[in-house]
């Protein structure tokens, strides 16, 4: 009884001890969930993931609504108090298009401008490497709430990650000769890639309030969001907001339908304007006065991407890069093995010899006889590989090629190349077009879920190697965002892409650098989009 007495009063003092600390680290996780920033106070949450604290639904311009529909993305106004940043914002404007993306956020609204950050950080002074997302969807749709955009496992591995909303489709590459008459830079059209600069902006001048380090900003996007990092990079307006760059699958370099990086502004004006005609709107004002969701419901009627205005973006892409104009910075990119492994399941052009020829004579014209040699097709699996080749190349493949080499002859920065291979564990579900997923191999996108460590977010049954895959993916990619080099300890050595030596880094069941093997056929595309142009 006496042992007890004393086992008692010896952890008083234990417990008290114990209150003390969870008080003050409660106390702490507070402080480090409130931060203030120029336009005021932000109280976010603590993530799922230990040590990283997240604030979401961040304003970073004011609503794009009424008059400022079509105006470049205007100053927040500042608020009083506190604000809750604990929701992600609205999804900005858009059609349901693609069935695997998913949100979570509380509907489409044209009052979408909104950002998020992770943070692993206890406190503003310590300087973390930036890392900026940039989703994907074609400029049509996406948005940060997706569940496989979901920044904390990433910021896990000690960086700041911010992803942020831009205008789509119809709201963010609308152009018109009178909203072009009445912009003081005569441009109009690329208000998406506006409001991503305008975010970047935000970042140089705030995110030192969450520790990051806004001298140390990588930009990153997949798809979409990938073409958007290559005209940042291109854009003088983002000039010295980034530092390095890392795309996945896609880069304004010209190999989609018309060969051209982007329309001019001149050929978008001339669309709007037959837009607009089309619905019966007369006016400016009366196409600021539709609402927003007829106008998006209307938009299907017109096609509304990136153009060269002349502002934005002074030059196509492809030329600014063959001058050296672009951002100088080391830059990361690649694509997936299977990016259009849909096309073998097409009902319409089943992947036989004969359709493979005849859509090479449709697509080259009199540099077919040439461009079959590149895509062979004397037996059936060499037939599906090359049809999902050509698909592929003229897709997103040759433009990423081409940003990685044109950065490698002008940019005076290190460049790595990656492919990714590995096959998700996809069940029997089907896609859109009843294809199996599980049979559609490394296709486009699928990456993303690897890159943010987020594989659980998705109930399938992954295997040990999808986790050992998305571990090295985030470290080779932060490690690059901390310093320009992906490599690192415990991980297999990535060597530069070079002319002298290109060194495609395997991402994939088993990682590893080897020589590509595609050059040729990538020269061959790139000469013939070359004399396309001249023509």
């Amino acid at each position: 009884m006496r042992g007890h007495k004393q086992n008692l009063l010896f952890t008083k003092p234990s417990i008290l001890l114990a209150l003390v600390l969870a008080v003050s680290q409660a106390a702490a996780a507070r402080a480090a969930d409130q931060v203030t920033i120029a336009s005021g106070t932000l109280l976010g949450t603590t993530s799922p993931a230990p040590g990283i604290h997240a604030f979401l639904g961040i304003p970073f311009a004011a609503p794009p609504v009424g008059k400022l529909r079509w105006q470049p993305p205007q100053p927040v106004e500042p608020w009083q108090g506190v604000r809750k940043a604990n929701a992600f914002g609205p999804r900005c404007m858009q059609q349901a298009i693609y069935s695997d993306m998913v949100f979570r956020d509380n509907g489409p609204s044209e009052d979408c401008l909104y950002l998020n950050v992770w943070t692993p950080a206890k406190s503003a002074s310590e300087n973390l490497p930036v890392m900026f997302w940039i989703y994907g969807g074609g400029f049509q749709a996406g948005a940060t709430s997706e569940p496989r955009q979901e920044g904390m496992n990433l910021a896990k591995k000690g960086v700041v990650v911010v992803s942020c909303n831009y205008r789509l489709g119809i709201f963010g590459f609308f152009s018109d000769p009178a909203l072009t008459k009445e912009s003081p830079n005569h441009a109009s059209g690329n208000y998406g890639l506006m409001d991503q600069i305008a975010a970047l902006r935000w970042v140089k001048q705030n995110i030192a309030a969450f520790g990051g380090d806004p001298s140390n900003v990588t930009i990153f996007g997949e798809s979409a969001g990938s073409f958007s990092v290559s005209d940042l990079m291109a854009s003088p307006l983002a000039r010295g907001f980034f530092e390095k760059a890392i795309g996945e699958s896609g880069a304004s370099f010209g190999a989609g339908p018309s060969l051209h990086s982007a329309e001019t502004l001149v050929q978008t004006e001339k669309a709007g304007e037959k837009f607009a005609q089309s619905i019966g709107a007369t006016s400016l004002a009366a196409l600021r006065a539709i609402p927003a969701r007829k106008l998006s419901e209307e938009s299907v009627k017109g096609h509304f991407w990136p153009n060269i205005d002349g502002y934005v973006l002074p030059q196509d892409v492809n030329a600014v890069f063959a001058e050296g104009k672009q951002s100088h910075v080391p830059l990361l990119a690649g694509w997936n093995k299977d990016e259009q492994a849909g096309d073998l399941y097409s009902k319409k052009t089943p992947p036989t010899a004969a359709n493979l020829v005849k859509r090479i004579r449709e697509r080259f014209g009199p540099d077919a006889d040439q461009a079959l040699r590149y895509y062979p097709h004397g037996t059936e699996d060499e037939t599906r590989q090359s049809t999902e080749n050509l698909a592929s190349d003229f897709f997103t493949v040759y433009d990423t090629w081409k940003w990685l080499e044109m950065q490698n002859k002008t940019g005076d920065a290190p460049v790595y190349r990656y492919l990714f291979t590995r096959t998700p564990p996809e069940p029997l579900s089907e896609t859109d077009d009843g294809i199996p997923l599980a049979k559609l191999g490394a296709r486009h996108s699928a990456e993303i879920e690897y890159v943010f460590g987020v594989l659980r977010w998705k109930k399938i049954d992954w295997e040990p190697v999808d986790f050992k895959i998305s571990d090295a993916i985030m470290t080779y990619w932060s490690n690059f965002a901390k310093t320009g080099d992906p490599n690192g300890a415990g991980l297999p050595h990535w060597p530069r892409y070079t002319p002298q030596d290109r060194q495609v880094m395997i991402l994939g069941d088993d990682i590893h650098a080897q020589p590509a093997t595609d050059q040729k056929r990538f020269e061959f595309i790139d000469s013939f989009v070359a004399r396309y142009r001249e023509e």
